[in-house]
């Protein structure tokens, strides 16, 4: 079986997401802090969540400055490092499920187990967002994340961008993973509908039921469907079939008319002695009459 489309794309996504979100922990450029008062124009300060480096296009970059002002001890940074903390951690464990539930190398993927690694890579991408995107709200905010006063700068710094691209990342990846739930779902629907119910369905309190011998139908009614007559069971053959086609019509009978006298022989036998052998007949018949002699 060839590995479903949901399941490659979020294979792809969250390791790239994973990968994102490690930079943007691990790299200070949070925060970008520049035009300080008697240093030289091109002095930028990098701040992030465990180091601050100072960089100058003359000189490499510094880091490990001290902290003056209590960056580090602010709230954002300090929430943000736990947070970016679990989100890898959370984000491992997603990848081992995931790893687990494809299953590349067998014909059939644990479906259950890829969705359920989409959760944890879903919860993982929030668990990066939501303090990337607390630093940003802050981000020029001189009393919560401390800074000098003007004409010193804040911008953006290119881990903040990081940390976002990783959480979306890691947010489609597991949408993406967590989708294989829906053949593990159909797969139960149709098995719940074809099982039989396990306990007998509960009659109704108005229903009655009362025993008692069936109604005996005549045949005209017993064996008489779809507007035909059907042979009784015991005139059934072991072969037989039900004939196609529809009956047909019988003629009506037809009148028939005897061309032969049958009067002639009561008149012969009803006649007197002694009367004239030769019968009276109404004219108009096949032989002559008695006025015709």
């Amino acid at each position: 079986m060839r590995t479903p489309v949901v399941m490659t794309l979020g294979m792809v996504l969250a390791p790239c997401g994973l990968l994102l979100t490690l930079t943007s922990t691990l790299t200070p450029g949070w925060r970008l802090v520049k035009g300080f008062l008697d240093q030289p124009l091109d002095l930028v300060l990098y701040q992030g969540l465990w180091d601050m480096c100072r960089e100058q296009s003359s000189r490499e970059r510094q880091c490990g400055q001290p902290d003056d002002l209590g960056y580090f001890a602010a709230e954002p940074v300090r929430v943000a490092r736990g947070l970016m903390v679990t989100s890898l951690a959370v984000t491992g464990l997603g990848l081992l499920l995931a790893t687990l539930g494809v299953r590349c190398w067998r014909d059939e993927p644990h479906f259950v187990l890829a969705g359920l690694s989409g959760v944890v890579l879903f919860t993982a991408g929030l668990l990066s967002l939501i303090p990337v995107s607390w630093y940003n709200h802050f981000l020029a905010d001189r009393s919560v994340l401390p800074a000098q006063p003007s004409p010193v700068t804040v911008q953006v710094g290119y881990s903040l961008v990081l940390g976002y691209l990783g959480s979306c990342l890691l947010l489609l990846g597991g949408f993406s993973l967590a989708l294989s739930f829906a053949p593990w779902c159909a797969e139960r629907c149709d098995s719940c509908r074809k099982a039989p119910s396990s306990s007998a369905r509960r009659s109704s309190i108005s229903t009655v039921y009362i025993d008692g011998p069936e109604p005996a139908l005549t045949p005209a009614i017993k064996y008489y469907s779809d507007g035909q007559h059907r042979p009784r069971p015991d005139q059934l053959g072991a072969t037989s079939q039900r004939k196609a086609g529809f009956p047909m019509p019988r003629p009506p009978p037809k009148a028939y008319s005897n061309p032969v006298d049958v009067l002639e022989g009561e008149n012969a036998t009803n006649s007197e002695p002694g009367s004239s052998s030769r019968s009276t007949r109404p004219c108009g018949s096949t032989l002559p009459c008695d006025s015709d002699v």
